[in-house]
């Protein structure tokens, strides 16, 4: 049975929304091992349509000699869950439908390993509500923006977790590891 293991950088205020405010603190390469030994799990990778068509056209075309992420993006399975396809093609490309929290089961159960997710907010939430995510990398940023898309908007019902880990990068940057809270 796989995993899901989600990846956001936000700001301590919860704004995971467009996230260039990251440049102006540099990518640590403690940073990159750290995504490096989550991706490196994967076996697949789930995203919404919005993040997936940001992600096609900035990826597809990367090779490894331009980022070395870009062999794991291009060649691992994608699957993209949203109400309508996809407007751009991108290899190893499924379109699952509208979100569905049994179609992510089963998913979950035909991928023996990790399911990797970075941005995806909408799909990020619901997964958290249906109790589907496993771990919740959060890249917390020294930085309140006060405006923008946050992951957990207003109205939503109360999400309990539990530290699994966490590290603090010489950027000011920390990353938390969540998993579900133990009842």
């Amino acid at each position: 049975m796989g995993t899901i293991a989600v990846h956001e950088f936000i700001t301590l205020d919860g704004v995971y929304e467009n996230p260039s405010w990251t440049f102006e603190y540099g990518f640590d390469p403690k940073m990159g091992e750290t995504l490096g030994a989550i991706t490196s799990a994967a076996k697949a990778i789930l995203l919404g349509r919005t993040t997936f068509e940001m992600f096609a056209p900035a990826w597809s075309t990367r090779t490894v000699e331009d980022d070395p992420g870009a062999p794991f993006f291009n060649d691992t399975m994608k699957y993209v869950v949203a109400t309508r396809e996809p407007e751009v093609e991108w290899a190893n490309s499924t379109w699952l439908g509208a979100y569905d929290p049994d179609v992510i089961r089963k998913l979950k159960d035909e991928i023996d390993g990790t399911i990797y997710i970075s941005g995806s907010g909408t799909l990020v939430r619901a997964l958290l509500d249906a109790g589907l995510v496993d771990d919740l990398h959060l890249f917390v940023y020294p930085l309140a923006l006060g405006k923008g898309e946050r992951l957990w908007s207003d109205g939503v019902d109360a999400t309990e977790l539990a530290l699994k880990e966490h590290e603090v990068y010489d950027n000011g940057v920390v990353h938390l590891d969540y998993g579900p809270a133990q009842a």
